[in-house]
């Protein structure tokens, strides 16, 4: 497995010393025994499809999860997206209730959350890869630190960036973060577990484009044709 050339050219410049670790070489070598011996999500071209979907310097949003959903079928690449016809897994489903409660939209047909990222929002783990039907199975292996360096190196850029931490893994990366320059929204995570301590009636989604409208960007089309922060239909 050659891990390093996986990841996008801008992405891979920016990423340079963390690929050049000994912890990246060591994840490498975990990574291409478990996908020869185990199934693991999400298939091996897909790893690192946020990043192909969001260039480095188009990142508007980071939308931080924790890992790769686990059952078959779910994971591609994007945090909490999972491929057209798959049923939502329950943190999406949690997801969209609160983009529901927040902004008024009707939940889509589709869990594909390609929309958001195509828009600069970085759809990303902070664990990229999981063996099935095992949760949490890849932390600890070297994505921890890949992940750090894609929030530092993000933390690093002139242009504000919103990021939204959902989870204890996520909002550990806050330390990383340049306050002074970027907004972070953070809560529990949507999972059932815990999303009503403080996911549901965090209004993630009105803050983001609150935020993005005084910054004079484009607000984020959280769902096709709704556009402005009441959810009515222009």
């Amino acid at each position: 497995m050659n891990l390093r050339n996986m990841i996008p050219g801008d992405w891979r410049k920016e990423l340079k010393d963390v690929i050049n670790s000994e912890s990246f070489a060591q994840l490498e070598l975990f990574l291409e025994e478990e996908y020869e011996a185990n199934t693991v999500f999400p298939i091996q071209k897909n790893i690192f499809a946020a990043m192909r979907l969001t260039p480095f310097d188009k990142v508007k949003v980071v939308i931080l999860g924790q890992d790769p959903y686990h059952d078959t079928g779910q994971a591609h690449g994007l945090a909490f997206s999972v491929n057209p016809g798959v049923k939502y897994p329950p943190s999406l489903r949690n997801i969209f209730k609160e983009l529901q409660d927040d902004l008024g939209c009707v939940p889509p047909d589709s869990g594909y959350l390609e929309d958001w990222a195509t828009q600069g929002v970085l759809l990303l783990n902070a664990v990229l890869t999981v063996r099935a039907h095992t949760p949490a199975s890849h932390q600890k292996y070297g994505w921890e630190e890949f992940t750090d360096a894609v929030i530092s190196k993000l933390s690093e850029r002139t242009e504000p960036i919103i990021f939204v931490l959902w989870g204890a893994p996520a909002r550990a990366k806050s330390a990383l973060i340049d306050q002074s320059k970027h907004l972070i929204i953070e809560s529990t995570h949507p999972s059932p577990l815990s999303a009503y301590r403080g996911f549901l009636g965090s209004r993630p989604f009105s803050q983001i484009n609150q935020e993005l409208i005084r910054r004079s960007q484009e607000p984020i089309y959280w769902i096709k044709d709704v556009v402005d922060l009441t959810g009515q239909l222009l």
